[in-house]
């Protein structure tokens, strides 16, 4: 199958995480003024095309000596940004090397979850290369540094998926970390860093790739595999299974649980709400240009709008056009127990409503896999699911209740 994104190894990280950084934010200043100077550029155009507020909206660039100025400061921006990013590719590898802190990958993380796709396409050295890591390091995919970097191992496997914006080290939360609670089970848990803001089926494959490539170098034989997805990382696990499947894969044979934490199976009301507001500012001519600014946001963050892990849930459409709800739904692996916890802000339940309600974030319904038309349902077993009363969604990362939960279910045959 070919591969839609190569991924580097941990050995081609540059010299300096200090110059990569500094290379990064230029190249991102510049687009800025770029992207800027077309909205500007959008909103002169139509002001003087329109005919009045509720006039046609045009995409067309501006006309005469005004275009003549606006496509000069984009030339001329692009030529600063040119020479500015080889004299900075130049003085990188004379830069000291730094350690990476929690608090600087936490920023970068976030960057990769809104523009992660512009980061990539740009070329830009911010751009999250996936890795599987423990203890907040990367590991190699090679059975000596697997060896080396994991005295303790097991047959048993936990791969630990982040949500969107967010990495590896943000499992920990409140001294808590639900991959170290599970390890008391037999499982060595390993921690998954990806670029969040790229399609969901992107890091899908890109998912299913890695742990092909992990069961072949791990140090004893694989015996089962445990995912568990917090938000965006459930619907990366759905997706990974289901191409790993395509690709003939041996690892989804070993894969026994899903375990998903507040995952947006139906989506998030939060991205249908974004998606609202790019149609009304589209509305007038005085405010279309406005609306491109809904439009930086990611094909990670779109793809959540209906919970979308396939690449023919995007490919071929517009992702910012509005578009009705999916009739389907990708069905979960029918030869993989799969659990989920959703929480709500409530304290209690309110008999007949438990389906209402969420974290913040994420509906119950949807992080339960439920929905009115049987076509999306994903027939979850009761046994199987739960709802943390009380939590948001970032608070499930820290949830004893949860974790103990996740425990029980570990335990089952």
């Amino acid at each position: 199958m070919e591969k839609m994104i190569e991924r580097p190894t941990s050995k081609a990280k540059p010299a300096s995480a200090l110059g990569a950084d500094i290379r990064g934010y230029s190249k991102l200043v510049i687009d800025a003024t770029i992207g800027v100077t077309g909205i500007v550029e959008n909103m002169h155009s139509n002001i003087t095309r329109a005919g009045g507020p509720l006039g046609k909206p045009s995409m067309k660039p501006a006309r005469g000596v005004s275009g003549l100025v606006y496509r000069s400061v984009r030339g001329t921006t692009r030529m600063v940004g040119t020479g500015l990013d080889i004299a900075l590719a130049a003085l990188t590898p004379l830069l000291p090397r730094t350690n990476t802190s929690g608090q600087r990958e936490a920023i970068i993380s976030a960057l990769n979850g809104v523009l992660g796709d512009h980061l990539v396409a740009s070329k830009n050295p911010l751009a999250i290369n996936m890795e599987l890591r423990h203890n907040s390091q990367s590991l190699e995919m090679s059975t000596k540094s697997l060896s080396a970097a994991l005295p303790e191992v097991s047959g048993n496997l936990l791969i630990m998926l982040h949500g969107l914006c967010m990495n590896d080290r943000q499992w920990r939360r409140e001294g808590h970390d639900h991959g170290k609670a599970l390890a008391s089970e037999g499982f060595t848990p390993l921690y998954l860093r990806y670029n969040s803001g790229q399609h969901i089926s992107t890091n899908g494959r890109l998912f299913a790739d890695l742990l092909e490539s992990l069961i072949k170098v791990w140090p004893v034989p694989v015996e089962q595999i445990v995912l568990l997805g917090h938000s965006m990382g459930g619907l990366v696990s759905r997706s990974a299974y289901y191409y790993g499947n395509q690709a003939g894969y041996r690892w989804p044979e070993r894969l026994s649980k899903i375990f998903f934490l507040g995952t947006p199976h139906h989506g998030s009301p939060v991205e249908r709400g974004g998606n609202r507001i790019d149609r009304v500012l589209g509305f007038s001519p005085y405010t279309a240009a406005f609306s491109r600014l809904g439009r930086i946001r990611s094909a990670g963050i779109t793809d959540l709008r209906f919970g979308s892990v396939k690449d023919e849930d995007w490919n071929g459409a517009d992702r910012f056009a509005h578009r009705t709800v999916p009739h389907d739904i990708l069905p979960l692996p029918a030869a993989v127990n799969c659990y989920a916890i959703a929480a709500r802000l409530s304290q209690d339940s309110i008999e007949g409503d438990i389906q209402s309600g969420g974290d913040g974030l994420v509906q119950v319904d949807s992080a339960l896999g439920q929905h009115p038309s049987p076509e999306r349902q994903l027939d979850i077993p009761a046994a199987r699911k739960w709802i943390a009363y009380g939590t948001n969604h970032m608070e499930l990362l820290s949830s004893q209740a949860a974790c103990q939960q996740l425990k029980r279910w570990l335990r089952e045959d």
